[in-house]
Formats: C-alpha cells, sequence, structure tokens
C-alpha cells in the first residue's frame, strides 16, 4: 500500500500535473529532427502528418493511462500497473529500467543539451559544468520543498510554452511563403505515408514524443487523481500535439528545403532565415533556457518510481524513506548521483538506445494490460474510462507495437538527439 501522505502537505495541481507533462515532452527533438525527415520526404503534408500521427499516438497512450490511473490511483507508473495486472517481477523490471536509465539518463541528456545550447551563446561556458549546476539546483528546489518545487515547475514550463507559441506567431508574420503544399496534393502525398522513409522518421518523431505519461509517477501526490490525472494527461499532451506541429509548419512554411535538410540544428537554421544570424545564436540561448523544464521535470518525477518500490521492495526500503513534507528526498538522491556520473561519463546514449526500446515495450504491455483488466475485474471501480475505447487503445497497439518491430527488425542508428 502507498505510503500515508503526511497531513496538511502540499498537493500537485492539475496545472503543476500539465507542466511536467509538457516539460518532459518538449526537449530538443522538435527542434533537431526535422532536417532529417527532409532528406527523403518532400511533401509538406506528409512532413507536417508525421507530427500528427506522432501526437494521435501519444493521446491514444494518453487515454489508455488515464483510464489506469484513476483505477488504480498510486504513484510508480509502468512499475505499479504491470505488478499488479501480470506480475510482480515484471513491474520491477520496468521500475528498475525506468529508474535508472529512464529517468537519470534523460536527465543528464537534457542537462548536456542544455549545456552545449549555452555555449552557443556564451563560448567560455563549460557544458559539463553547466549541466552539473543545473542538476543540483533543481534537485536543491525539488527535496526541500513540493509547493516551490510546483511552482517553479509552473513558471519555467509557461516561459517554455510562450516562448514557443511566440515563436510560432512572429515566424508566421515575418516569413516568406515557401512553395510546399500542407494539403495532400494527389495521390503522391498519400503514397508517401505509406513508404518506408514515412515509417522511419516515425520512430523518432515517436522519440520526440516520449514522456506523454510523466504524470502517472506521482499519481499519489496528486489532488484529486481519480478525477484529475485523465485530464493532466490529456490536456499537456495536446498541447505538445498543437507546439509541434505548429512549430514544424513555421519551419517548413518559412525557410527553404535545402536550407534545413540535414542540419540538426533546424532551430538555429530558422531562425537564422528569419530573423538574421544573431538572432540564430540567441535561439540557442533560448533553447538552454528552455530545456531547464525538460531536467526539473525528470528531476521531479523521477524518483516516485524507486520511492515506491521501496516501500514494496525490503530491498530498496531505505529509498522509500519521505521527508516530513512527504519528499522522497532520499530517491531524489540517488537519481540526481546517477545523473550527474552519466554526465561527466557521458558513456550512456548507446545504452540510452536500447533502454529506450526496452521501455516502449513496457508501455505496450501497459496499455495492454487496459483489456486484461477489464476483463478480469469488469467490477473495477473505473472513475474515468478511456475515450473511444476499444479503438483508442488499439490505435495506439497497433501503432507502437509496429514501431517496436521496425526497431528490433533494423536497429536504426539515432542520426539526432531525443
Amino acid at each position: 500500500m502507498p505510503a500515508p501522505n503526511p497531513s496538511g502537505s502540499y498537493k500537485i495541481s492539475v496545472m503543476t500535473g500539465i507542466a511536467i507533462v509538457v516539460a518532459s515532452m518538449v526537449g530538443t527533438g522538435v527542434f533537431t529532427s526535422l532536417g532529417f525527415q527532409v532528406l527523403d520526404i518532400k511533401s509538406g503534408f506528409a512532413l507536417l502528418m508525421l507530427w500528427a500521427v506522432g501526437g494521435i499516438i501519444a493521446l491514444c497512450g494518453a487515454l489508455s493511462y488515464g483510464e489506469l490511473a484513476a483505477a488504480m490511483p498510486r504513484s510508480g507508473g509502468e512499475y505499479h500497473y504491470l505488478s499488479r495486472i501480470y506480475h510482480p517481477a515484471l513491474g520491477f523490471l520496468s521500475g528498475w529500467v525506468s529508474a535508472t536509465v529512464g529517468f537519470a539518463a534523460p536527465t543528464a541528456l537534457a542537462a548536456m543539451a542544455l549545456g552545449r545550447y549555452a555555449q552557443s551563446v556564451w563560448p567560455t561556458v563549460s557544458p559539463s559544468a553547466l549541466s552539473v549546476v543545473v542538476v543540483l539546483i533543481l534537485a536543491t528546489v525539488h527535496i526541500t520543498s513540493r509547493r516551490a518545487g510546483s511552482r517553479l515547475q509552473v513558471v519555467i514550463t509557461t516561459i517554455k510554452v510562450l516562448v514557443l507559441a511566440g515563436f510560432i506567431g512572429v515566424g508566421l508574420l515575418v516569413a516568406q511563403p515557401q512553395p510546399l503544399h500542407f494539403a495532400p496534393h494527389g495521390a503522391a502525398d498519400w503514397q508517401q505515408l505509406l513508404s518506408p522513409a514515412f515509417a522511419v522518421s516515425l520512430v523518432y518523431v515517436s522519440y520526440a514524443y516520449s514522456g506523454w505519461n510523466a504524470a502517472v509517477y506521482l499519481t499519489g501526490e496528486v489532488e484529486q487523481p481519480q478525477r484529475n490525472l485523465p485530464r493532466i494527461l490529456l490536456l499537456g499532451t495536446s498541447l505538445v500535439l498543437l507546439l509541434y506541429v505548429g512549430l514544424n509548419f513555421v519551419f517548413l512554411y518559412s525557410t527553404p528545403l535545402s536550407k534545413i535538410s540535414g542540419q540538426l540544428e533546424v532551430g538555429f537554421v530558422v531562425a537564422s532565415h528569419l530573423f538574421g544570424d544573431t538572432a540564430g545564436r540567441l535561439m540557442g540561448g533560448a533553447i538552454a533556457v528552455l530545456l531547464v523544464s525538460t531536467v526539473s521535470s525528470m528531476i521531479f518525477a523521477g524518483p516516485r518510481i524507486v520511492q515506491v518500490m521501496g516501500e514494496d521492495l525490503p530491498a530498496l526500503r531505505p529509498l522509500a524513506q519521505l521527508s516530513s513534507a512527504g519528499i522522497p528526498v532520499r530517491a531524489t538522491l540517488f537519481q540526481t548521483a546517477l545523473t550527474i556520473l552519466f554526465i561527466l561519463t557521458a558513456t550512456f546514449e548507446q545504452v540510452l538506445l536500447y533502454a529506450g526500446f526496452v521501455l516502449s515495450l513496457f508501455t505496450f504491455l501497459t496499455v495492454l494490460g487496459l483489456f486484461i483488466l477489464r476483463w478480469r475485474q469488469p467490477a473495477l471501480s473505473r472513475p474515468y474510462r478511456a475515450w473511444g475505447y476499444p479503438v483508442t487503445p488499439l490505435l495506439f497497439l497497433l501503432l507502437n507495437g509496429w514501431t517496436l518491430r521496425f526497431i528490433a527488425q533494423r536497429n536504426p542508428k539515432r542520426r539526432y538527439t531525443e
């Protein structure tokens, strides 16, 4: 059973939950992946559909997780769900991979990207040193006060959304339209959606959408979780879908494909094209600031997995200890130490590739568990039922399962950052 929440301790609001979902999803992927997609796909319609389809997959997953979170309101995410639906051993494997590589490594990756982008504006900055300092400051905030951590998360994520929305709006105002069709223009555009190039690109777009389930790791700390968690997952994922489609529309609408083709720093290239070289360099600094919210959200959510595991497993019991404010301080320090180790050694990117496959498999099994739970426990209280059931979870399973099969067969090497 979950540990009791200390009396009067601060609960996570809907706004904070949405901020965690948005911040976990919006990293560097949306600024880096388009340059590789346009190498093989030249249709504006197909390129935008990539981001729409990726968002639909994430929304179907969010709908399914919303039902599971409302039916089994406890922190821990897949660790809790898989333990209940299948077997505690599968839950433990999922939890341990998520708590270590699944959160610590992406946190390190985002912090390192933050350092590199900051160095593009301030060349004397040491990227690794800045990465470590940012991680330590954010960890200190989150272990000191849940209220302060929640407010910080909301503020820095709001800044992220406003900056991206502002970039979309201003970009549309000053852009010189490019000769691309964003509505389907004949059979060739539709055929692109079935091409191998579209399939390969969708794998990487799915990486950019990862994090839509971030709030379920804090279920036990959310205010009225059975009512609010489905809202958090759906609103957060929908907002990111709109931002992603809007950003990529501006990138394609404003900048010739020849300029962004094969480029890793698409955000820099587009900003330079629209506003000049100085603005392009400032874009690097802006992305560095935006990544603070990504690092913060992972430091916030990740430790709750190992903390809940510690409540169930004697060997991990020390990591389950909560402070007087109900914060898993030891679990947060454990993840922070592992994150800093990854930053300083920078030897985990290949590990992260394979861990990503395993984590996607656990997500697949979790959504599949929605069907198993409905069949096995039809009388279980379900304050929220997945909209569109069984179509939406089946759609997620089909598309996510196809992605897993593709990765297993082709083992594509990642050409750009998450």
